[in-house]
């Protein structure tokens, strides 16, 4: 951690002098790594005119999975999904984040049953009734990153996938729940994993959450298979999401050796994931995009 006068102006941008802004912030992190604890460094706070510009990308992000809800129905195919997620955010001003990113070919994922995460939106993939899916919409406005995805049920949907959706929700619920600063990511992760296993369920553990705001995956990586106690310090100002991937069977996932991004379950059972985006503040945690 760069060291500055207690007199100099503070690394956050605030204008104030270090000593009456971020310097107790800074002992306090210096004692929890004493202790051995893994603390985030000043790249992973967000100042507060980063938060407002975060947060105005969040509203495009929000806007276009309302969208979203309103009109997905059976017979609907995964591309119309996507052209619908595309017209709406550039309609905002907006950049899909997922476009390009890393060569991903569409501007949303929509991940069906099986499918874990990272499902390609095609003309020939058409929601029937019984399906179960993930719309995960990302959003950059004026550089700044969004994040989110939500499930929907198409038509007559069996008890037990809508069991696996709706402990999904309140898996991604109870960690937020741990959401404070000074507790540990592994908090979060532990509530997630023991209400998952204590419903019959199954967490991903090879794919997880991450910090988001200024690029679209930032530090730290966010597990939530972890042990209370472990994993990075929540600090204010930190930003990420909680997106746990809760599998009805094993929590052992392939990727699509054609595609290369489809994530699907190794024994074909049904998958679940609700994702939103955290900011830590002094006292607790505020929902940025959901």
């Amino acid at each position: 951690m760069h060291i500055i006068n207690r007199n100099s102006p503070c690394w956050c941008g605030s204008g104030q002098k270090y000593k009456k802004c971020h310097y107790d912030f800074d002992q306090k992190l210096a004692a929890y790594k004493r202790q051995g604890h893994i603390i985030p460094d000043h790249s992973m706070i967000k100042t507060p005119a980063q938060i407002e510009k975060i947060k105005e990308s969040a509203k495009v992000n929000i806007a276009v999975l309302d969208y979203v809800a309103s009109h997905i129905k059976e017979g609907v195919t995964t591309e119309e999904i996507n052209h619908w997620v595309h017209t709406q955010t550039v309609r905002h001003g907006a950049i899909p984040a997922p476009l390009n990113f890393d060569g991903f070919p569409k501007s949303v994922c929509t991940s069906i049953n099986e499918v874990v995460c990272h499902g390609i939106p095609s003309s020939d993939v058409v929601l029937k009734s019984g399906d179960i899916i993930n719309i995960d919409c990302s959003t950059i406005l004026d550089g700044y990153f969004s994040d989110s995805s939500r499930m929907f049920l198409i038509g007559d949907v069996s008890e037990e996938k809508k069991r696996l959706v709706e402990i999904t929700r309140q898996c991604m619920y109870l960690g937020l729940d741990q959401v404070k600063p000074w507790n540990f990511l592994g908090d979060m992760a532990q509530a997630v994993n023991d209400f998952a296993k204590q419903n019959g369920y199954q967490v991903v553990r090879d794919i997880g959450g991450h910090g988001v705001g200024l690029e679209f995956h930032e530090d730290p990586w966010v597990s939530y298979v972890a042990s209370k106690g472990t994993e990075m310090l929540m600090v204010p100002g930190m930003m990420f999401t909680i997106e746990p991937m809760i599998n009805m069977g094993t929590w052992e996932v392939v990727v699509d050796e054609v595609d290369e991004w489809t994530v699907r379950t190794a024994d074909d059972k049904p998958s679940a994931q609700w994702e939103i985006q955290v900011l830590v503040t002094e006292d607790g945690y505020e929902v940025i995009a959901y």
